[in-house]
């Protein structure tokens, strides 16, 4: 659980809605620095991009929402009928689940999740959450943990983007500069500020479609499909494999 100077989200949150905030600043461990817009963490559906709507029709059954954020995937899914927990190690952004209607909403870090949740059909990664697995080892872990909480058929859907489709110098140099580390290309040291609150520092990854590949093989996950953007980005539609 993030202590409240660290949960700098969750207060991104709360002052958006007061409509004293409108973006947010992501730092990266070499210096970089760059300002988001908040406004997509609370789009409605029919704002979402034309891959993430798609991927709606492949969700089935009991929902776990990883990294739940302001609530948006999982408030569309519970309003479709299904039970929908959303997990977030960020107070703040539970608190602002709950405000908004997410009857499941509850403080809990990726490494936290445990068969104490119960059974579900489907996690959902949205938001490019599947780099909250942060490293090659951090991803098989995860898939482990993922493994225990979910039915026969169990399937993840996650977003992530291919991060060699750029000729960015600031993203390239990153990449050689993670290799020397014996890091993956696409693995980035990076924390989220907004006024005085500042989160701690986090390993992010983003991985290409074979490099997502790789990490699942020696793992009970298999992709099905991939949703293609038109862009660097795609969804990864994964399923458990039987036997």
């Amino acid at each position: 659980m993030l202590k409240d100077h660290q949960d700098a989200f969750g207060h991104l949150f709360k002052d958006y809605l007061r409509g004293t905030a409108d973006s947010y600043v992501i730092e990266r461990d070499d210096g970089l620095i760059r300002s988001d817009p908040i406004k997509g963490y609370f789009n409605t559906y029919r704002h979402w991009p034309a891959n993430l709507r798609k991927a709606m029709r492949y969700i089935r059954g009991r929902v776990l929402d990883v990294g739940c954020g302001a609530g948006r995937h999982a408030l569309y899914l519970q309003e479709k009928g299904h039970d929908v927990v959303g997990i977030d190690d960020s107070p703040l952004a539970i608190e602002v689940c709950k405000e908004r209607g997410l009857k499941d909403a509850r403080v809990i870090s990726t490494t936290q999740i445990g068969t104490y949740l119960g059974t579900f059909d489907t996690v959902i990664m949205f938001g490019g959450n599947f780099g909250l697995v942060g490293s090659f080892e951090g991803a098989r872990r995860l898939l482990k943990r993922l493994d225990r909480v979910t039915s026969q058929n169990g399937r993840i859907i996650a977003t992530c983007r291919d991060p060699y489709q750029t000729d960015n110098p600031d993203f390239l140099e990153y990449h050689e500069r993670n290799r020397k580390k014996g890091r993956m290309a696409g693995q980035i040291r990076l924390r989220i500020r907004h006024g005085r609150y500042a989160t701690p520092w986090i390993d992010w990854l983003i991985v290409s479609r074979n490099e997502m590949q790789e990490i699942l093989s020696e793992t009970s996950w298999r992709v099905k499909r991939f949703i293609e953007s038109g862009g660097d980005a795609y969804i990864a539609i994964i399923d458990k494999t039987k036997g």
